[in-house]
């Protein structure tokens, strides 16, 4: 098989084939980290790359093949972690000077569990600093490209991730979600992202954003997410507000061809104020008429749960402040100075006005709620518009407050205020050739469903054989 094939398989079929001996995990290694070295110049999806632990991990792997060892369910398939998350003996920079050297002491329970089933650790993937907006570049690690048009961004703040998975530079990738992180990132790189509920994976150390924050899987395939979510998984005793249910328990794979037959799906093009690219509303629209050919009950609206944006802002700056204010005195001239900008907003808000964002995102919660009592799921465009221009941060380059930022995200923030699953599946491409998204959320803990809908979506509308061509350097 050629070297670009192997890298554009799912890892669904690389594992199959690992264990049936049809595949070595060193020829697989050998495969994605070659790509790795010819892309990257280009991409810069790696700020930290560790092809000689993957290769030494790989031939452990294809040892115990060879042995009739029992092997984990990522048997030597690569992945990669997000360099916001600590990995032990491996630098996590969080796309900041002021940890430009710094190599973590311990691993996380998320990069214990894929290294544990069997996993090859790719490396580090790229992030702006602190992971603060939804495009990705930052003072330390430079600028990350989208793999469809090197001139636009991968979105943020998981776009190294997107464009290492776009790109075929490993099938797996670990996303962080904020405010979009993993959704964003997914529909303008073309590929499927899932932010789980609340507690499905460990979230550790505990984020200062007051449980906005999930950790997610970001693939070319909803099969692949969900062969991973099943790996990241599961309590820790570390994590009080993680589920009760032990690692391991769960099987996101199973049933995961059930259909949507008889569900009842809201679509809301716009969550009733939101402005919306016309390619986007109009892909969105055709993917969302779709979901009839499913079986699924379809209607359209306003689903009338109010603008949250007010309120998260909010949530957002005054958590950006209390987390990395304590900085600014020695590298504020080292920082991003859009971020430097959110910290003094955030420095600006009383106790009570950050208390009485709290109500409001609690009403909002309440009205979601009843929502879903009445309806299955909720279709949104994952993102008011397409990959814009490398070096903004939102679509015009004049623009850069926190209300300007979340009106080209109007529909992925709200539900990390709700803590529901919602996923960015891809539904088309502009007439340019940028990739769009549609979101899928769902009923808190029923991610299980989300990923059933995304994959009965996947079935009839598949995305994962086309394939960008990017320029060596």
């Amino acid at each position: 098989m050629h070297d670009e094939d192997l890298c554009f398989r799912s890892a669904v079929d690389l594992a199959a084939d690992i264990r049936s001996r049809r595949l070595s995990p060193v020829e697989l290694a050998r495969a994605v980290t070659a790509r790795i070295d010819a892309l990257n110049p280009a991409l810069n999806c790696f700020c930290t790359a560790t092809p000689d632990i993957a290769l030494e991990q790989a031939k452990e792997a294809e040892d115990a093949v060879m042995r009739g060892r029992a092997l984990g369910p990522l048997h030597g398939i690569p992945y990669s972690i997000k360099d916001l998350q600590p990995t032990k003996g491996i630098r996590t920079m969080r796309g900041s000077k002021i940890f430009e050297h710094n190599i973590p002491e311990d691993d996380t329970p998320l990069e214990r569990r894929l290294r544990d089933a069997g996993g090859l650790f790719l490396g580090k993937t790229t992030t702006p600093e602190f992971g603060w907006k939804g495009a990705t570049d930052s003072p330390l690690t430079g600028i990350t490209r989208n793999p469809w048009n090197l001139e636009r961004t991968p979105g943020g703040s998981s776009g190294g991730a997107s464009a290492q998975v776009a790109a075929g530079l490993g099938p797996l990738a670990q996303g962080g979600d904020g405010g979009g992180s993993i959704r964003i990132p997914s529909s303008f790189a073309g590929i499927f992202g899932i932010k789980p509920t609340t507690g499905v994976v460990a979230y550790l150390p505990m984020p200062h954003n007051d449980l906005l924050s999930h950790l997610g899987p970001m693939t070319r395939t909803v099969a692949d997410a969900a062969l991973m979510l099943s790996v990241m998984a599961g309590h820790d005793p570390a994590d009080r507000f993680s589920d009760s249910v032990p690692h391991g328990a769960r099987n996101f794979l199973a049933d995961l061809d059930a259909g949507i037959e008889g569900k009842r799906v809201f679509f809301s093009p716009d969550l009733g104020y939101a402005k919306v690219d016309p390619e986007v509303a109009e892909a969105t629209a055709r993917a969302a008429a779709r979901f009839e050919e499913l079986g699924a009950e379809v209607e359209e609206g306003d689903p009338g749960l109010g603008n949250p944006t007010d309120f998260f802002i909010v949530t957002y700056q005054g958590s950006v402040a209390g987390g990395l204010v304590q900085h600014l005195g020695e590298w504020e001239s080292e920082m991003d100075p859009g971020l430097v900008h959110m910290v003094r907003r955030g420095m600006e808000y009383s106790a009570v006005e950050y208390v009485q964002a709290r109500i409001e995102r609690l009403a909002f919660c309440d009205r979601l709620a009843r929502f879903f009592e009445k309806y299955d799921f909720l279709l949104t465009p994952a993102t008011a518009v397409t990959a814009f221009p490398v070096g903004q941060v939102a679509p015009d380059p004049e623009r850069f407050e926190a209300e300007d930022l979340f009106a080209w995200t109007p529909f992925s923030f709200p539900f990390n205020a709700t803590g529901n699953p919602a996923a960015s599946v891809p539904c088309g491409f502009t007439g340019d050739g940028l990739p769009i998204g549609l979101q899928v959320v769902g009923r808190p803990h029923e991610d299980q469903a989300v990923l059933q809908a995304a994959a009965a979506f996947e079935r009839i509308a598949p995305w994962a054989a086309r394939r960008p061509e990017v320029p060596t350097c």
